[in-house]
């Protein structure tokens, strides 16, 4: 079977319209067929519409995704409850350890983002991918850095990664590889991108997965929950009728 593949973090720019769109353009031209951008960027809501539009044209399936910020557990939680039946994708940016640990726990998170290159501030370890095991939560790597570093900081970022896409495989998480991107000038072809995992010691298929099973596993399973018939895993409303 054909693999689908997808960018679910491309990184959009406010009142630069045209600039999104030549950036949608050319995801469709590398070969991509589903992509997420985030919608609490600075983006209106004219602009995120005229965006869809434009996806559906090009016959890119988009999906809408969320990135949640927290800086405290009960902030989260809050914001999971408003945005969770909104958006096919939530990820959570997991920028301490009390988050990442939260975040972890939560079945209604998608997605774990670490965005900081520094040792000290990463938090995805073994109690994190234990925790993420027990749910359906995916670890998501940004391609970006390992784009754009040069020399000791791209060695640094590569270590990192690579000791925690260890760590995801002794706790079968999924990995999902983004983007993270928003200049057309550094996006690469799906398997250009799929072939950076090779840093990080994986094989050919399992590269692969990270942009087109694993994220389209997510997107499909959380279409699933926001249909109205949905009640609960493995319980649907097949037809209503009067009591």
């Amino acid at each position: 079977m054909k693999r689908q593949f997808a960018d679910l973090h491309l990184i959009l720019k406010s009142n630069k319209i045209d600039e999104n769109i030549q950036l949608i353009k050319k995801i469709k031209f590398l070969g991509y067929n589903l992509l997420g951008f985030s919608s609490n960027n600075s983006l209106d809501k004219h602009s995120i519409n005229l965006l869809r539009d434009l996806c559906k044209n090009l016959e890119i399936d988009y999906i809408s995704r969320i990135d949640l910020s927290p800086k405290t557990r009960n902030e989260l939680k809050i914001k999971l409850r408003k945005v969770r039946r909104k958006y096919e994708i939530v990820c959570v940016k997991c920028k301490t350890k009390e988050i990442a640990r939260q975040a972890a726990q939560d079945r209604r998170v998608d997605l774990i983002n670490f965005p900081s290159l520094s040792f000290r501030n990463r938090f995805f370890d073994r109690n994190e991918a234990e925790l993420v095991s027990n749910n359906l939560t995916a670890f998501e790597i940004d391609a970006k850095p390992l784009l754009v570093l040069y020399g000791s900081l791209r060695a640094k970022i590569i270590s990192l990664l690579r000791r925690e896409t260890v760590i995801a495989n002794d706790f079968h998480v999924p990995i999902v590889l983004s983007s993270g991107i928003s200049e057309s000038i550094l996006l690469r072809k799906p398997r250009e991108i799929a072939a950076l995992m090779f840093l990080l010691d994986m094989d050919q298929t399992s590269a692969l997965d990270t942009i087109s099973t694993n994220p389209n596993t997510i997107v499909l399973r959380n279409r699933e929950k926001l249909k109205s018939s949905f009640v609960a895993p493995g319980i649907r409303i097949i037809k209503e009728g009067d009591c």
